[in-house]
């Protein structure tokens, strides 16, 4: 699991729920998973259609307590928010804002292929997991708690990706986690498969992370065709990223990147 329950709104972080940046904080991935799971609608009524994400402040491997609001109510579009604070000193590390749309059937004419979501070709899932040989001698997130398999690039080789990725612990508990809560775990991987600069010398940490979805995502597996773009000059980047799931196009995710020399 990434998430141990101590009381119905307090967790504790596991080491599987770990950072590649310090063995003190933890992965955004853990996080946007949590705060994914304290918006999105159990009843099946609504469909997440977004999600933004604020890291405030690295989020310490330590008790949290996740709050959460409807912020604008609504049959057909709905706002919600949830927020992560520390137990001990009660210091907000993250936040998230969901907006919900109704789900609904809706019959269209003559709508072409070139603008159906489900006509768009989904890369190849490899086989065999991709074989990793990760720096970061501490358990994590990352070399724990998620499976990769590359289709094209590879982590450590700079430059665009296309991967493969499946969640492979519960997020809270023993819990079985929500498709919508295995895209946030791995939306927040961009920046580091597709990374362009030495993770021995710089930093190119995001300190957010929006996740679009045009349809509620479905399966294990999600894959991520992503690659960052860097303004050495302003000291700032992005890393951008196409979801898909098994069965097609699902979305996109962005992430605003603070580079730096280590």
């Amino acid at each position: 699991m990434l998430f141990e329950p101590l009381a119905a709104d307090v967790y504790l972080p596991t080491a599987r729920a770990r950072g590649p940046w310090d063995p003190a904080a933890l992965h955004g991935g853990p996080v946007a998973a949590l705060l994914a799971r304290a918006v999105e609608d159990a009843d099946g009524g609504l469909n997440v259609a977004r999600l933004t994400f604020e890291i405030l402040r690295p989020v310490p491997v330590a008790p949290l307590r996740v709050t959460s609001a409807v912020r604008r109510p609504g049959r057909k579009v709905q706002v919600r928010t949830a927020s992560i604070t520390t137990v001990d000193g009660d210091v907000e590390v993250s936040r998230v804002t969901a907006l919900l749309i109704r789900a609904a059937e809706i019959d269209v004419d003559g709508l072409g292929d070139e603008h159906r979501l489900s006509a768009v070709p989904v890369p190849s899932l490899p086989n065999a997991r991709t074989r990793l040989d990760f720096d970061q001698p501490w358990e994590a997130f990352h070399n724990e708690g998620v499976e990769m398999r590359f289709t094209s690039g590879l982590f450590h080789v700079p430059g665009p990706v296309t991967v493969w990725m499946r969640l492979c612990q519960p997020v809270v508990g023993e819990e079985v986690p929500t498709p919508l809560q295995r895209v946030a775990a791995v939306a927040d991987f961009g920046n580091g498969v597709s990374g362009v600069l030495p993770w021995t010398d710089y930093l190119f940490i995001n300190p957010d992370l929006a996740v679009h979805l045009a349809r509620p995502p479905r399966g294990e597996w999600v894959c991520l065709e992503a690659r960052s773009l860097l303004s050495p000059e302003d000291g700032m980047g992005m890393a951008e990223s196409a979801l898909y799931d098994e069965h097609g196009r699902i979305g996109r995710s962005i992430q605003s990147l603070l580079v730096d020399r280590r």
